[in-house]
């Protein structure tokens, strides 16, 4: 070996040992990682909780109005179509607290719930940074838009959840009864409870198109395995749309139907660009 090759490996050997790190040292990176998620969190609780009467009235209490976007839609809806029975005029719902402490939980509850919400994007961007210096040039150009594309995703379906699903299954459940001598009475903490899971549950799901472009990546995932068990996937979108929405309005739960048709659809395109990235990088390097 010439003496310029010896002097070039080693200044090679010596970046590439700068540039490992012990389980120790990626253990204390990854708590600085999460240490500023949560303290952008607390941030946006914080902010969450000062703001809170126009959170508590206009965000959660929304849904539990006649007047909240949604139905008015709905209403006009209907006067498009000439039908009957889209207009919600009243939502017969009566919230109640039954503990002493209970409004003030409350509200530490919502506010830490908006405060993730929120700050869910910081969260997938620090864990990005995280990941990033473990990954090859090719593997951070392909998966540069991960932020982008998750955040959106996420914010869709919250969206998506709090406009679409949540009145619904809130207006339903409201007005369901077994028999004229039960009163519906809700907690506050029933309330936020269900108004959350249906919201940030729909957030989740949303993400499906990440969560297959990283089993597709890890090769667990085909686009042909996808594909072959569409018809499956099909039943399982619908009991889905069937849980989330309770009303028997069938207009419903094709409305919820159709997005999750959709994400799939996309999932299934997003394995095959992995896929062809996979055999280009193979034949790039035969």
């Amino acid at each position: 070996m010439s003496e310029n090759k010896l002097i070039k490996a080693i200044k090679e050997k010596g970046q590439t040992m700068e540039a490992e790190m012990s389980f120790f040292d990626h253990l204390e990176a990854l708590r600085w990682h999460l240490v500023r998620s949560a303290i952008a969190i607390v941030i946006f609780t914080c902010a969450a909780f000062y703001f809170y009467d126009f959170i508590f009235d206009t965000v959660i209490m929304g849904p539990s109005r006649p007047e909240f976007w949604t139905y008015r839609m709905l209403c006009k809806l209907g006067d498009y179509l000439h039908r009957d029975g889209f207009c919600i005029n009243k939502i017969n719902i009566s919230l109640l607290n039954t503990d002493m402490a209970g409004q003030f939980t409350l509200q530490i509850n919502s506010a830490l719930l908006i405060g993730i919400t929120a700050g869910f994007p910081y969260l997938l961007w620090e864990i990005w940074r995280f990941i990033k210096p473990a990954l090859h040039e090719k593997e951070r150009k392909a998966a540069s838009g991960f932020v982008i594309y998750a955040s959106a995703l996420f914010i869709i379906g919250i969206l998506f959840g709090y406009y679409v699903i949540t009145p619904e299954s809130i207006n339903f459940l409201a007005g369901y009864t077994i028999s004229s001598k039960i009163q519906n009475l809700f907690t506050v903490d029933s309330y936020l409870s269900s108004v959350a899971t249906l919201t940030l549950a729909t957030g989740v799901v949303f993400e499906l198109p990440i969560i297959v472009y990283v089993l597709s990546s890890l090769g667990i995932l085909t686009q042909k395995f996808m594909r072959e068990t569409r018809r499956y996937a099909v039943v399982v979108i619908l009991i889905i749309a069937a849980v989330v929405t309770p009303t028997p309005d069938m207009m419903t739960m094709t409305v919820v139907s159709i997005p999750l048709f959709i994400l799939y659809e996309v999932g299934i395109m997003v394995a095959g660009v992995v896929e062809k990235r996979k055999l280009a990088r193979e034949n790039a390097a035969v």
